[in-house]
C-alpha cells in the first residue's frame, strides 16, 4: 500500500520510524506492506533528525496528487492552509486521507467528511485529539452503543506539564513555561497552547463524535492558564484541589455545555494525579458507566502510532474493497450549544486587612444569590490580603455581575482569580 506524507516535522519522523521498525508487525496485521511511495517537504537539502533516501523527497505537491499509485494521503503539515485545498483536491482524486490535524478538523471537519463520502473514500484523524490515546476509535466503535453524557479531561500536555510543574515544584508561570519550552513541551510561540485554543479545538471534535453537532472552536467558552499563579496552586491545595485545565462536553435534554477552563479537581479523583505532559478523557456513557483514557498526548512516536493506526484501519478496507458510505449528514444542528452552565467558582480577592471587609463582600455575594461554599482568610497585621471563596453553584453570569460591584468597593484592590470548581462525580 504507497502513502504519501505531507510534512517530515515532528509527527512524520514518528510515522516514517515506526514503518521502518515495525514492517513485520505491519505486514502480520494487513497482509502487505505500507510503503511510503513520496514526502513533501518544504526544504529537501534541510538536515533531518532521521536519514530519508533523497527520491522519497519532494517540494511539489502535484508529485504526491498526480501519482496514481499513491492511494493514501497522509497530512502531518499542521494549520489550515495549504493543508485544506491538498485535503480537497486529494480527495477529488479518489485519495483516502489520514490527518493529525486538530485545527482543520474543528474548523473544516463536517465538509471535508460530506466531501469524502460523496468521493467513497475515508478520511481518519484519531492522532488530532490526544496523541496515541486512542479516543476517537473508542467513541466511534468500542462506545458506539452508548449515549454519551459527558466527555471532560485534560487534553493539552503543555499546559499540564506548567501546571505540575507549579503544583510539584512551587514554580510561577513564567518559571515552568520555559521549562516547558526548554524541555520541548511547549512551542516557541506557546499561545495556542496556554491560552486555551488547542483544547477548544479538540473538544471541538469530540462533541462532533459524541452528540453529532458542529461546533465552531471560536464560539467555545474558553479560558487559558495564564492568570493561574502560586497562590491560586497553594490554596487550591489546602482546599483539597489540583489545578487542571480540563476541556468538557456534557450533553443535557436538548443542549450541550462546551467549555475549556481552568479548574479546581478533586484531589480523589483520578483526573487529578495526570501529571506533566500526560493526557487522560474521562468518558462516561449510559451502558458503559466510566471510562478513564491515560496516555501521552503528543510526541513523536505516540502520535505516530495513531496516525499508523488510522493508515491500516483504510488499507484494510482497501484491500477489502469497501468504500465509504456512511450517510453525508449525521449532525443534528437543532441542539443549543452553551458554555459551563451552573457551576462552582473559586475567587481569589486582594483586599486591604481592615474590619468588616469579608462581611460586606460575603453580604454582597447573599444579595446576589450567591452561597458560600467556603472561606479562607489568611495574612494578618498586613496592610493587603488574600481572601478566597468558593461558591456553591451559580451561572458565570451571576457571578461576574456580582464581581463587577464587589471590585467597586474600594477596600478590594482586585479580583486576582476566577477558577471553575469541577464537581465531577466519583
Amino acid at each position: 500500500m504507497k502513502i504519501g506524507i505531507l510534512g517530515m516535522g515532528t509527527v512524520g519522523a514518528g510515522v516514517y520510524k515506526i514503518i521502518q521498525e515495525n514492517k513485520k508487525e505491519i505486514n502480520k496485521y494487513l497482509d502487505n506492506d505500507i510503503e511510503i511511495q513520496r514526502i513533501l517537504v518544504r526544504a529537501i537539502n534541510k538536515d533531518r533528525a532521521i536519514f530519508i533516501p533523497s527520491e522519497l523527497l519532494t517540494d511539489n505537491y502535484d508529485d504526491i496528487l498526480n501519482d496514481e499509485s499513491i492511494k493514501i494521503v497522509v497530512e502531518l503539515m499542521g494549520g489550515i492552509h495549504p493543508a485544506f485545498d491538498y485535503i480537497k483536491q486529494a480527495i477529488m482524486k479518489g485519495k483516502h486521507i489520514v490527518t493529525a490535524n486538530k485545527a482543520l478538523m474543528a474548523t473544516h471537519g463536517k465538509e471535508l467528511e460530506d466531501l469524502a463520502k460523496q468521493k467513497g473514500v475515508f478520511i481518519k484523524y484519531e492522532a488530532s485529539v490526544g496523541g496515541g490515546i486512542p479516543i476517537i476509535n473508542t467513541l466511534m466503535d468500542s462506545l458506539a452503543a452508548n449515549k454519551i453524557e459527558e466527555i471532560i479531561g485534560i487534553i493539552n500536555g503543555t499546559t499540564n506539564y506548567i501546571l505540575t510543574q507549579m503544583t510539584n515544584y512551587n514554580m510561577s508561570f513564567d518559571e515552568a513555561l520555559k521549562l516547558a519550552q526548554d524541555n520541548g513541551y511547549a512551542e516557541a510561540d506557546p499561545t495556542s497552547d496556554i491560552e486555551g485554543e488547542d483544547a477548544a479545538f479538540k473538544i471541538s471534535i469530540l462533541t462532533s463524535i459524541a452528540y453529532g453537532i458542529s461546533v465552531q472552536p471560536n464560539i467555545i467558552e474558553r479560558e487559558g492558564i495564564t492568570k493561574i499563579d502560586k497562590n491560586d496552586i497553594k490554596y487550591a491545595s489546602k482546599l483539597g484541589y489540583k489545578i487542571k485545565l480540563l476541556a468538557a462536553t456534557k450533553r443535557f435534554n436538548d443542549s450541550v455545555g462546551i467549555y475549556v477552563y481552568p479548574s479546581l479537581v478533586p484531589n480523589e479523583h483520578p483526573l487529578a494525579a495526570i501529571n506533566n505532559e500526560f493526557n487522560a478523557l474521562f468518558v462516561r456513557g449510559n451502558a458503559v458507566g466510566e471510562v478513564l483514557l491515560y496516555g501521552k498526548g503528543a510526541g513523536s512516536l505516540p502520535t505516530g502510532s495513531a496516525v499508523l493506526s488510522d493508515i491500516m484501519s483504510v488499507t484494510k478496507s482497501i484491500n477489502n474493497n469497501i468504500r465509504n458510505s456512511k450517510k453525508s449528514d449525521r449532525l443534528d444542528n437543532n441542539m443549543e450549544v452553551r458554555g459551563i452552565g451552573k457551576s462552582q467558582y473559586y475567587i481569589r480577592l486582594q483586599v486591604i486587612d481592615k474590619p468588616g471587609v469579608l462581611g460586606k463582600i460575603a453580604m454582597t455575594f447573599g444579595e446576589y444569590g450567591i452561597s458560600l461554599d467556603s472561606v479562607v482568610q489568611n495574612g494578618r497585621d498586613e496592610k493587603s490580603v488574600p481572601l478566597v471563596f468558593i461558591t456553591h453553584d451559580i451561572e458565570k453570569e451571576v457571578l461576574d455581575n456580582t464581581l463587577k460591584v464587589v471590585s467597586s468597593y474600594e477596600f478590594v484592590e482586585k479580583v486576582a482569580s476566577i477558577l471553575k470548581v469541577e464537581s465531577i462525580e466519583k
